[in-house]
């Protein structure tokens, strides 16, 4: 059985545009985020609470 996963050194795939190759590698909770940033998480958390939990509540009549 042949090995397909490698490609040639000068071939371009999607893992590596617009990236920095030479850069350490960091993942989502290890990136620095703003106050804002928290802020409006919050509220996207809130209101699909609010959406998951509210119209179920709102068609039974409760």
């Amino acid at each position: 059985m042949a090995d397909n996963t490698e490609t040639a050194a000068g071939d371009d795939t999607g893992a590596d545009v617009g990236h920095d190759l030479e850069a350490a590698r960091t993942t989502a909770p290890m990136s620095e985020f703003s106050a804002r940033e928290v802020v409006i998480g919050g509220t996207v958390a809130v209101v699909g609470a609010a959406v998951a939990f509210g119209i179920p509540l709102l068609t039974v009549g409760v």
